[in-house]
């Protein structure tokens, strides 16, 4: 009979664990997702904002087909085809991504092949760098989910029978953040430029800053009307008032972390501190005060 070592055994038992610790990861992954459903909410006439798991979507159908704005993830994409057949539309006509994170991209490979994708240039560099935005290893994404067409500032489309302006907004979230302006609708996909009714995630790692920003959402307050519908990248449909209370918050505790970096606090005095509690609601999201506190701090700093 032959003998096994102690190290094959060891070896064995590692192997065992290391498989076993990677198919649990995949079944959480994949698991994440089984109650997730898709829902439409109709913005305008032809065009709905989809909610599920991740960025805010938004979708035009009409005689010309669907135009969808972002996919969130590729465990979901099967539903999310299904929302949009339920609305009265097919495979997308264009698919356009607002920026590079996964929660906006991650269904990219999963959309018809013949689907041409669109994005900022810097969207494309990063999902081919496979830049994260929480650090790690880099996660190029595969030649099929990448954008098939790239611009620097701004592209139209005229589809379904609106002038469709999309336009590169540098250095607010991420450094390749495009706004979606249904002209003749009078509807704003923001992508995340907006977080509606709770503190934003600032990719600074990717080019974003607060400050620039608060600077897109001012040009874009100046673009719209009183009237105007606004699909946020994550939270409810808003309006201009909204984006406007949104701008303010951006501005005051900008000027509230400066001002005590003025006078030489830490960042853990500052997030000691905390902000006044007409803020306190907004820190019950994904992005919680004492987080905030520490993006202000970091963009003041890097970009001072």
């Amino acid at each position: 009979m032959r003998r096994v070592s102690r190290q094959a055994v060891w070896f064995t038992a590692v192997t065992l664990v290391v498989l076993g610790a990677g198919a649990l990861h995949s079944y959480v992954a994949q698991s994440r997702f089984d109650e997730v459903k898709i829902e439409a909410e109709k913005v305008a006439d032809g065009i709905y904002m989809l909610k599920g798991a991740g960025g805010n979507m938004g979708v035009s159908v009409g005689e010309d087909g669907v135009f969808l704005i972002d996919d969130q993830y590729g465990p979901l994409s099967d539903r999310i085809k299904a929302a949009i057949k339920e609305l009265g539309g097919g495979a997308p006509a264009f698919l356009l991504n607002t920026h590079y994170h996964g929660d906006h991209t991650g269904g990219n490979s999963a959309f018809d092949a013949t689907t041409p994708i669109l994005a900022h240039d810097n969207v494309r560099a990063r999902l081919v760098a496979g830049h994260q935005p929480f650090g790690g290893d880099p996660k190029p994404a595969p030649p099929e989910a990448l954008p098939d067409l790239t611009y620097s500032d701004t592209i139209t489309l005229h589809f379904n029978g609106e002038k469709v302006e999309v336009v590169h907004y540098p250095n607010g979230h991420t450094d390749g953040d495009s706004v979606i302006f249904f002209t003749g609708s009078d509807v704003v996909h923001m992508g995340d430029d907006m977080f509606a009714g709770m503190f934003p995630f600032v990719d600074l790692s990717a080019g974003g800053s607060v400050q620039g920003l608060a600077r897109n959402v001012e040009s874009i307050l100046g673009r719209i009307g009183p009237e105007t519908k606004l699909i946020p990248g994550h939270g409810p449909v808003s309006t201009k008032k909204d984006l406007e209370g949104y701008l303010k918050m951006l501005r005051e505790t900008l000027t509230i972390v400066q001002k005590r970096m003025d006078a030489g606090q830490s960042l853990e005095q500052i997030k000691e501190a905390g902000l006044p509690e007409q803020w306190d609601a907004l820190g019950q999201g994904f992005i919680k005060t004492d987080r905030w506190l520490e993006t202000l701090y970091n963009s003041l700093k890097d970009n001072a």
